[in-house]
């Protein structure tokens, strides 16, 4: 496979499915490889209606450009959609996990976990080290146990965060400076959110923040 310009469609259905690379290469090789190349069109989908749970998507990204579309359980609805609306949301089981470890620019993120009633558990870690102009969207849905951690050191900003409904979400942010931050988080409904940042953009023409919270 050539390192530039690959198109990769993955759409797992069941249980304890994972996604990651040679687990004997690349700098992330403990929990999934690495990804080189740029213009990459990446998207990996994975399904649990079996009541076992443990979804796993990680890997490393030292590439540009590419275009990255993880789908667990389902949700998205927007920056821009297309198209990860899910199954049946109450049949969908928890144990989704994506760790994604990003030193690139120009990359487009979109990320969406849910699980449907009762049927807990979501993790997300999103890392970016000295890459510039991401863009990222993550939505964690269903019923309880939500959890994000990012560390993004910025330069471009636009994140977007959303927790959404049935309580017990969480996230911890972080950022840094000089400059850019945009972020609009959105934790939500049945209680129990919580959130925590570090920034430190140092202005001239970014920073920004707008956060929601509870019901």
């Amino acid at each position: 496979m050539a390192h530039d310009d690959n198109t990769l469609d993955f759409n797992q259905v069941g249980n304890n499915n994972t996604i990651s690379w040679v687990s004997y290469w690349g700098s992330g090789k403990i929990w999934g490889g690495d990804i080189d190349g740029t213009n990459n069109t990446l998207k990996f989908e994975q399904y649990n209606t079996t009541g076992s749970d443990s979804n796993k998507i990680g890997f490393h990204m030292p590439g540009n450009n590419n275009d990255l579309h993880v789908c667990q359980g389902a949700t998205f609805s927007s920056s821009t959609d297309t198209s990860c609306s899910g199954t049946t949301p109450n049949s969908e089981y928890g144990g989704h996990t994506i760790n994604l470890d990003v030193h690139a620019n120009g990359n487009n993120v979109k990320i969406g976990q849910e699980t449907g009633t009762g049927n807990a558990d979501h993790y997300a870690q999103i890392y970016y080290y000295n890459g510039d102009n991401n863009d990222t969207f993550i939505t964690q849905k269903g019923n309880a146990n939500k959890d994000l951690r990012m560390d993004i050191r910025t330069d471009g900003g636009e994140q977007e965060v959303m927790q959404k409904g049935d309580g017990a979400h969480t996230a911890v942010v972080n950022l840094y400076g000089s400059y850019h931050t945009d972020l609009s988080l959105t934790q939500q409904g049945n209680t129990a959110q919580s959130y925590s940042i570090t920034q430190t953009c140092q202005t001239s023409g970014g920073c920004g923040i707008s956060l929601t919270q509870g019901n």
